[in-house]
């Protein structure tokens, strides 16, 4: 129930009062009663009554005075008044009554059930106003609530009448097109050049269906135009809004703008696409590397180091590659690859050339090219001894990048009586990119002179190099400090953990255990004694940041085994060491040496 309806009565006698309070005693109701025309005015100062029961002789300020200084307020203007009087009266008096805007004008002593259903007549109306306040409360909160989600919603809210005209235009709507309300209204969407000439038949079959009643909802995506001619891929959901009757008020659709999501799906499509070829490419490479160095080994002693080493100088151009979101390559970074993975000795190796950048095919393929010319200096050329040295310089001219290998201090070098798949590997690599390579040989040491076309494969972009990072070496006795230590491997891929196991084995380390999830690595790091960690970068799609918190927590040494760059890994930890895939055993083995000697400070 609401709040209580009030009455005011009034009379200088308490007895009538009393009376009254008892004749009207009721839920709901609330009698405030007065002893005079002022203490009346007071409470109706403080208190809004739905009637007035004035008593017409009163000391002071009579029951007329009264009504007429009511009807001069405009708080009090529009309080029904009904004069009670034990006085007979003339008409004249009694028109005067009216005239103060009295509704009755009743005789004391008053038939108690005329004076309880004249109350409950105007008690009821004032109910029903208060009703009608509250609703007209709520729908106006309803309807703010409304205009605020229509102004702020990203949806574009339109609303059409039945002969398809433009009858509201949301604040949405100004902003995902640019038409104004004003500008819109009354207009159907074809004289508004809205729709996409494609889609307009779709619009017009899904609008006239909710408008003939064959469907009360429906959703088109359909393309639509903002005011400068931008097209917008959206998803249009109408609504038939209905009156009771059943006959059609309105057709209202919310519009939302799908553009982004989807350029974005295009994208994904687009990249899974370019990933699916590329890693097809890929694995068709290392099935020629495999099946080309096999046939050309010796046995299985020759044929490992061969092919993993071509395996690790075609990983190395890939991370390049990731590095530059595929746009490009270092020139300077692919020879450093070379020294980061151990296939040339830095003390022995000199380099000279602008900086320049290579598009993705032309790194990959140069990248095996200088792994194969690096293999074969160490196997016959000037590498095979102490006192060899090699030297590569590049620079831009008439529009060939140019490359010239030398090899110096070596033994003598004489045209081979077959062609291996090293020397058809580099020629055929660069002839693949419309350029050319050309060994000599002399009793110095082989040569040879690349090219690549410039205009197509590379750009320059100034004299900078790259800082070269130190590789791990493994010193002599080294196998000793490794010797018994315990291993735990974290790593979701079989393959690798096998890999792992076998090369820790070999070196008389200790496989403390696999874990290939989260949750197993953390179990196994609270309860599974071990020297060191081997931690994927990723675990079945997870990150990595609590299994290394929970390691750094511990004080238990790690590194990373990962294919992801540093950019992937846990944060702020930049001082962990990071074993790219697919490693080199060397490189592991040397990283774990520096992991287990003492640290300074």
């Amino acid at each position: 129930m609401g709040d209580p309806v009030k009455v005011l009565a009034v009379d200088d006698v308490p007895e009538n009062l009393i009376a009254l309070e008892a004749l009207l005693a009721q839920e709901g109701l609330e009698l405030l009663t007065a002893a005079s025309g002022m203490e009346a005015l007071e409470l109706l100062l403080v208190h809004d009554v739905a009637l007035a029961l004035l008593d017409v002789q009163m000391p002071g300020m009579d029951g007329f005075e009264l009504a007429e200084l009511m009807r001069g307020t405009e708080r009090t203007r529009r309080v029904p008044i009904i004069f009670l009087t034990a006085v007979a009266t003339d008409e004249r008096r009694r028109f005067r009554g009216y005239e103060t805007g009295a509704v009755d004008y009743l005789l004391k002593p008053v038939d108690p059930q005329i004076v309880r259903n004249k109350v409950e007549i105007f008690v009821e109306l004032a109910r029903q106003r208060q009703e009608i306040a509250h609703q007209r409360d709520r729908h106006a909160a309803a309807l703010a609530r409304l205009k605020a989600h229509r102004d702020n919603s990203p949806l574009a809210i339109v609303e059409f009448d039945a002969e398809q005209r433009i009858i509201a235009w949301s604040a949405g709507a100004e902003r995902m097109f640019g038409w104004r309300a004003v500008e819109v209204s009354g207009l159907r969407p074809s004289e508004l050049e809205w729709l996409d000439a494609e889609h307009a038949g779709q619009f017009d079959t899904m609008i006239c269906g909710m408008i003939g009643g064959a469907q009360v909802r429906d959703m088109r995506p359909l393309r639509l135009r903002t005011a400068v001619g931008v097209t917008l891929d959206c998803e249009v959901y109408g609504s038939a809004l209905l009156g009771a009757d059943g006959v059609l008020l309105s057709v209202n659709t919310q519009i939302l703008n799908v553009t982004d999501r989807i350029r974005a799906e295009q994208t994904q499509r687009l990249l899974i696409g370019e990933l699916n070829h590329r890693v097809k490419n890929t694995l068709a490479s290392v099935q020629a590397i495999a099946t080309q160095t096999l046939r050309h080994s010796s046995g299985p002693s020759d044929f490992a180091p061969t092919f993993i080493g071509r395996i690790h100088a075609l990983a190395r151009a890939h991370s390049l590659l990731s590095s530059t979101t595929w746009q490009g390559a270092s020139l300077h970074e692919l020879v450093e690859g070379q020294l980061q993975i151990g296939t040339i000795d830095p003390l022995r190796f000199e380099t000279g050339g602008p900086a320049i950048d290579l598009a993705p095919e032309p790194a990959l393929h140069l990248a095996l090219v200088l792994h194969e010319l690096a293999t074969n200096a160490h196997k016959y050329g000037a590498l095979s001894v102490p006192e060899g040295r090699v030297s590569l310089k590049w620079g831009v001219r008439g529009g060939m990048l140019e490359l010239d290998w030398q090899e110096n201090g070596g033994p003598a070098v004489a045209p081979p009586t077959r062609r291996g798949f090293g020397t058809a590997l580099i020629e055929r690599s660069l002839k693949a990119e419309g350029g050319s390579a050309v060994p000599g040989y002399g009793e110095g040491g082989v040569s040879w002179k690349l090219s690549i076309p410039y205009a197509s494969a590379v750009r320059l972009r100034g004299d900078q190099r790259s800082a070269r990072k130190p590789v791990p070496a493994m010193p002599a006795g080294g196998g000793t400090v490794l010797a018994g230590k315990r291993v735990l491997i974290v790593e979701d891929e079989p393959l690798v953990a096998l890999e792992l196991a076998t090369i820790l084995g070999d070196a008389g380390m200790v496989v403390a255990g696999l874990a290939a999830t989260a949750e197993e690595a953390m179990a196994a790091i609270a309860g599974m004694p071990a020297d060191a960690v081997l931690l994927d970068g990723n675990l079945q799609g997870a990150r990595v940041d609590d299994v290394a918190a929970a390691l750094v927590a511990r004080g238990m040494p790690f590194l990373f085994v990962s294919g992801y760059g540093r950019d992937h890994l846990p944060i702020g930890l930049g001082a962990v060491a990071v074993i790219d895939k697919p490693f080199d055993a060397r490189m592991l083995l040397a990283s774990l040496h520096q992991l287990f000697l003492p640290q300074d400070g």
